[in-house]
């Protein structure tokens, strides 16, 4: 079944210990786009990833994934749900007692039944597109912090899922390699045909990847639009966060951005 919007959330509020931290946040994350969610600090950013990751109860508004209500469907279709997407973890989340393959692996050894040798010829094929092929047999401690990077991104992508969500994905990269990991995701998305929704406070990697901003300002969904719309916003608060790069649009990824550098 062909749907247009790949998430569709409608008039999102959340309480969370007595504190009011959404007020009817209302957005789309179009098929085949680069959603990328922002704001300034405690705009409500994280709470909206986690209602859409379905690790909040939903309590008022409407949310729908993968062209489901996520407030009515039963266990059984939210877990198959929970197979159509990645998640790539802030702090990429592998397990340092395991090997990076054994990593990867991890969620197809869970949820399928396919034999070892299979299983690890995915799991190279995977590490292979994010250029860690040769990390295979390595543990997380020996590898760089972009490379930590990569590896839990090919795990968050091994079940081929329409759908994966960012979380932060260049915190703590320098910048050239923040740069890298950004042509890395774009180019995964080209490749896999991936919707890829992300939360970040990174300025270019805002303007390098966005097709639509949603922009959050204490708790309240201010903005829907493209890159370009937003930059020639005249409300303040969009303009303030913008500020920093005066505006300045970055230069669209080429072909032979320095993946090599994560």
């Amino acid at each position: 079944m062909k749907y247009e919007n790949m998430i569709e959330v409608r008039d999102l509020s959340a309480t969370i210990d007595g504190k009011k931290i959404l007020s009817g946040v209302s957005f789309t994350a179009r098929r085949g786009d680069i959603t990328v969610v922002i704001g300034g600090s405690g705009a409500g950013k994280t709470t909206v990833l986690r209602h859409l990751l379905g690790l909040y109860p939903l309590t008022n508004g409407y949310i729908s994934v993968l062209g489901k209500d996520i407030s009515s469907i039963t266990e059984k279709e939210q877990n198959k749900l929970y197979l159509q997407t990645g998640v790539f973890f802030q702090n990429g989340a592998l397990l340092n007692s395991m090997t990076v393959g054994e990593n990867v692996a991890l969620p197809l050894v869970q949820h399928t039944d396919l034999p070892e040798s299979l299983i690890r010829e995915i799991v190279l094929m995977k590490l292979g597109l994010v250029n860690l092929e040769d990390s295979f047999n390595l543990y997380p401690s020996q590898l760089s912090g972009g490379m930590l990077k990569r590896a839990a991104l090919s795990r968050a992508i091994v079940m081929d899922p329409p759908l994966l969500f960012c979380d932060e994905p260049g915190s703590g990269l320098d910048p050239l390699s923040m740069e890298s990991l950004d042509y890395l995701i774009m180019n995964l998305k080209n490749r896999l045909g991936m919707t890829i929704v992300m939360i970040t406070h990174e300025i270019h990697t805002i303007l390098r990847l966005a097709d639509k901003i949603v922009f959050l300002h204490r708790g309240n969904s201010l903005f829907e639009g493209s890159v370009e719309d937003a930059l020639s916003s005249e409300n303040k608060d969009i303009k303030d966060f913008f500020s920093v790069v005066n505006k300045r649009k970055q230069s669209p990824l080429q072909n032979n951005s320095p993946e090599s550098n994560l």
